[in-house]
């Protein structure tokens, strides 16, 4: 094996496992980055671990228990660069629902001997807790994108990944604005990744990549009322993958 290639990590926090499948979902391009990388340690893939340290840090899952907050912070220790990996990773996931309520009432409710479950709080990005160098947004993250971020740090260069708004897809796919027809979506705030596939389909975005840069939240919130949704059915859209998205959460709070 060759030691002179950069370690690559990916690790596994609070999450349903979809962003390293986006990773192994390169398919021919894997085999090209596993030639240009050593995987030292991804559970996901291989047993093989290392103890760093390591040149990229791929990081999946949200920071959802006490120990989680001193394994992030090992990692970000042993990592040269990390990048927070998905939904989960830049905002807390679909668990951070929880941030909404009471962890500790909803626990005797759910499991059948609660004083075993040992959970923060709240559900939060790694950013919350560490420096990290780039977020990669996503439910999962696209997957060309993914090897673009991985491309660029091995490289020494900043990730090419566009900032603009779902709507700008639509517009390069000569798609009609669903919203023109009735249909409520959330392309206009929500980080472009996806190819627009929900719009392509005549369906409005869910908002799977999180807030784009400066979303105007409360004109896509007047938007969906004029367009007859209801304020309880607003709060949840806005209540998805990307839940604790500081500007998700404040206009979902501003409507509750």
């Amino acid at each position: 094996m060759n030691e002179t290639r950069p370690k690559l990590a990916v690790w596994k926090f609070a999450s349903c496992d979809g962003c390293q499948l986006s990773l192994l979902d390169l398919e021919d391009e894997l085999l090209a980055l596993a030639d240009a990388v050593d995987i030292a340690y991804f559970r996901e893939a291989t047993s093989r671990e290392s103890n760093g340290p390591f040149d990229l840090s791929l990081v999946d899952g949200s920071i959802a228990r006490p120990e989680d907050i001193d394994q992030i912070r090992e990692v970000r220790r042993r990592s040269r660069h990390v990048v927070a990996l998905g939904a989960c990773a830049t905002a807390g996931g679909i668990q951070a629902l929880r941030n909404f309520a009471s962890v500790e009432k909803y626990k005797s409710l759910v499991y059948a001997k609660p004083e075993y479950i040992h959970a923060l709080a709240e559900s939060k990005g790694i950013a919350e807790f560490i420096r990290v160098d780039f977020e990669l947004r996503g439910c999962p993250p696209n997957k060309h994108q993914l090897l673009e971020v991985v491309s660029a740090f091995l490289a020494g260069r900043r990730p090419n990944v566009a900032a603009h708004s779902v709507c700008v897809d639509c517009k390069l796919s000569g798609n009609v604005c669903v919203m023109v027809t009735g249909t409520p979506c959330l392309g206009p705030i929500t980080h472009a990744g996806c190819g627009a596939l929900c719009p392509t389909y005549r369906r409005g975005c869910y908002g799977c990549y999180g807030p784009a840069e400066a979303p105007n939240t409360q004109s896509m919130a007047r938007a969906f009322q004029h367009a007859g949704v209801p304020d309880v059915d607003l709060v949840r859209v806005l209540r998805t993958f990307n839940a604790n998205a500081p500007a998700f959460r404040k206009e979902s709070e501003r409507h509750e």
